[in-house]
């Protein structure tokens, strides 16, 4: 079941609600899996609304439970973030029997983030939130596949492909797949995950990174590399959905863009290159309410440049014949 929130909810004009893969947000704002935890944690900060956010993305969640990477964990970097969490998560089953129905569904969209070491389990968590309120699944491609050596599905086309195909008969929620910016071509992948039934795009995951301490000269990470997330990040983020933008477009995928957004000027610069939604992630860290105001400043800029909808501002990017 489609769940069904317009503008009409939300006091900003121009409209700023938005389609995506078949589902009605009423925002472009879509909170990103592992900043929000399974979506209980922000509701708790006061002048938090959940009206201002589109959809949130559920931390990602295999078959059984795991308790994810030795600390440390998380390190800040010069205009970001390292983390290597490591998938720390309850289980597929706990999620929805437990956690899904104390979240506000009345007030915004959850969706699932699938994850697995094999295509089985990628296949079994997408059965288990099937029958569940959340509105879509997210596939975060990046997890090594242990049965072909750990080499990480998000890597290879033909393997991120598989992963859809083996989700796609196990439910019929949007599939919306998270492409990593470490695949030697990201468009290739786009391609092959999209003509294995994919709804909608991620772009991008994190990068992969390392920090040392150079005292003890050690890695910070237990890891030892870790994903880089952060306005560093930024200007790989904006390529990567330029260079799937047009085939996305060419068979109707949207785009939710993300990596290093925390303004409403980064926000406006992903629509131009083509995202029909827009994920917000380490910018929590920096300011946990910070949606509202990129909500009102993005309705300034499309009152000033007289556009009436937040869809009018997608994908219209100008290039120069060089």
């Amino acid at each position: 079941m489609l769940t069904a929130m317009t503008h009409s909810a939300h006091p900003l004009s121009p409209d700023l609600s938005i389609s995506f893969a078949g589902l009605q947000l009423q925002t472009p704002l879509i909170l990103l899996s592992g900043c929000v935890g399974f979506g209980e944690e922000y509701t708790r900060i006061e002048g938090w609304n959940n009206r201002d956010i589109g959809a949130v993305i559920l931390k990602g969640t295999t078959v059984e439970p795991r308790m994810g990477n030795a600390p440390h964990r998380v390190y800040e970097t010069p205009s970001g973030m390292l983390n290597a969490i490591g998938l720390q998560n309850p289980g597929a089953r706990y999620v929805v029997d437990e956690i899904l129905p104390h979240l506000p569904h009345d007030q915004t969209q959850f969706w699932a983030n699938a994850n697995g070491s094999s295509l089985e389990e990628y296949a079994e968590v997408a059965r288990i939130f099937d029958d569940s309120p959340v509105t879509a699944i997210e596939i975060n491609i990046s997890c090594p596949n242990v049965k072909e050596g750990g080499v990480h599905f998000g890597n290879n086309p033909t393997m991120a492909a598989r992963v859809v195909e083996a989700m796609r008969p196990m439910t019929k929620k949007p599939l919306i797949t998270k492409l990593s910016p470490n695949s030697a071509d990201i468009a290739e992948t786009a391609r092959m995950v999209i003509d294995a039934g994919t709804d909608g795009l991620s772009v991008i995951n994190t990068l992969v990174g390392m920090a040392v301490d150079i005292e003890k000269r050690t890695p910070v990470i237990a890891n030892i590399s870790g994903g880089l997330s952060g306005p560093a990040i930024k200007p790989v983020a904006l390529w990567k959905i330029h260079q799937t933008r047009a085939l996305a477009k060419k068979h109707g995928i949207p785009i939710l863009g993300q990596g290093g957004i925390i303004s409403a000027n980064d926000a406006i610069e992903f629509a131009i290159v083509g995202s029909d939604a827009i994920g917000i992630g380490t910018g929590l860290f920096y300011d946990p309410l910070m949606c509202h105001k990129l909500l009102e400043d993005i309705s300034d800029y499309l009152s000033r440049h007289q556009l009436d909808r937040y869809s009018d501002l997608v994908g219209t990017l100008a290039t120069q014949a060089t």
